[in-house]
């Protein structure tokens, strides 16, 4: 394993932010719309260490948030020694991941269509498992997601979402087939659920998933980004820009809120939305939190009620990548009907996966939620109070990576994942 220095983080960080100044206003391509498939973002962001406040930012946009803490939180550090490991690298782009034994992990690979066995330990990597299902992988399509059953130990159930071609274009697809013994294949892998309607297009997948209390599966889906269909986001009768809620056989969960709506889908628990590429509970609370890609700025920390409407298209926090103003600039959500962000970015995190801490090996990260950042080359650390966000702090931001997805391991290690196919692996220093 390499190791890298913590104090890198603190480097070059005056040089970063008087070189990003000068190249805002560049036309670089949109997070979802980059002709090479990486999710690249309209803003250079600032490479700055922990001491640095986002405020010190340009902001894209001129809008107010709704309350005071509803962005650009104070900047915190955290005091713990850390250590920080490369533990595999010169992989693919790798979605997701899911420690299914001690320190060993399943990882998908969005292009190749391929899961592999990461171990923490030696960082060894498997063969890739064979029984995976056939993905489309254009644009932002691929193999996406990965969980395991809350029985795992006794059915081996892998969970995993993709984008599927089926009769009209793509849909993201969740899928499930049986670990074999000799961990070397999935076997009986069947579709269990489709988001449709298709749309012949190559992004906004969404696709991460999670299991609740009840052993049920929520899925998370994007309006595939285009003009108009990403007002499907608004209707009922559509599964994308959803949040949606399913049993483990692909049935929707009895209790959704619209199950006695003849207009709606039954397996939607929350719409509105744009993008969403991450989700957890909260440790303490139990809510259900979900973080979803803005356009220009305008990315969202949302607690998911059901049955609630988070406003996508029609108010947002963000711009459009032209610099047009979105539905003339209407961006507070609860005077339009609709449930204001808890938080939002600008400019751009470009967020992905994350994952709360719920673990006391870094005592001062507890329930804290930590969120890959894309565009922005950095993990995001988010310290909430009474569902506020009272302060951020930004890790590995001289790597230069795009993190794609982190989860915290059951010895209390923070594991990232990139696009670059790096492995990091963050823990209490000894």
């Amino acid at each position: 394993m390499t190791k890298v220095s913590w104090s890198r983080l603190m480097f070059f960080t005056m040089l970063m932010f008087v070189l990003t100044l000068a190249a805002c206003g560049n036309g670089d391509t949109s997070d979802e719309e980059s002709t090479d498939n990486s999710d690249t973002d309209t803003e250079e962001s600032v490479d700055e260490g922990a001491d640095e406040s986002a405020e010190s930012e340009p902001k894209v946009t001129e809008f107010e948030p709704a309350f005071p803490e509803q962005t650009r939180a104070p900047a915190v550090e955290t005091e713990a020694e850390l250590d920080v490991e490369v533990v595999a690298e010169g992989l693919g782009v790798s979605w997701g991941m899911e420690e299914f034994d001690t320190n060993r992990l399943l990882v998908t690979q969005r292009d190749s269509a391929e899961l592999l066995i990461v171990d923490l330990e030696d960082g060894s990597v498997s063969d890739p498992i064979e029984g995976t299902p056939e993905v489309n992988s254009e644009g932002q399509g691929g193999l996406l997601d990965v969980t395991i059953a809350p029985d795992f130990d006794e059915s081996r159930l892998v969970f995993m979402t993709f984008a599927q071609d089926i009769e009209g274009g793509t849909v993201t697809a969740v899928g499930k087939g049986v670990l074999s013994e000799d961990e070397a294949s999935l076997e009986d892998f069947e579709v269990i659920f489709q988001a449709e309607p298709a749309y012949d297009g190559n992004l906004h997948y969404g696709g991460r998933i999670i299991f609740d209390d009840e052993d049920n599966l929520f899925l998370t889906t994007g309006e595939r980004s285009d003009d108009p269909i990403r007002e499907r986001a608004q209707d009922l009768d559509a599964y994308l820009g959803k949040v949606i809620h399913i049993t483990q056989d692909g049935e929707a969960v009895d209790t959704n809120p619209f199950i006695e709506d003849e207009d709606a889908l039954d397996g939607i628990y929350s719409y509105g939305h744009r993008n969403v590429q991450g989700v957890d509970f909260h440790p303490e609370t139990g809510d259900l939190w979900i973080v979803e890609f803005g356009p220009q700025a305008g990315d969202e920390l949302n607690i998911i009620e059901p049955g609630n409407n988070y406003g996508w298209p029609i108010v947002s926090y963000g711009i459009e990548y032209s610099g047009e103003l979105i539905n003339d600039g209407v961006s507070e959500h609860e005077a339009q009907g609709f449930v204001e962000p808890r938080y939002y970015w600008d400019p751009t995190s470009a967020p992905s996966g994350m994952s709360f801490y719920d673990n006391d090996a870094i005592p001062e990260w507890e329930n804290n939620l930590f969120i890959g950042g894309l565009a922005s080359s950095y993990i995001v650390r988010v310290v909430i109070e009474d569902d506020l966000i009272v302060g951020e702090e930004r890790l590995l931001t001289d790597e230069g990576e795009r993190f794609r997805d982190v989860l915290v391991t059951e010895d209390g290690a923070l594991i990232a994942i990139t696009d670059g196919g790096m492995i990091y692996k963050i823990a209490a220093a000894g």
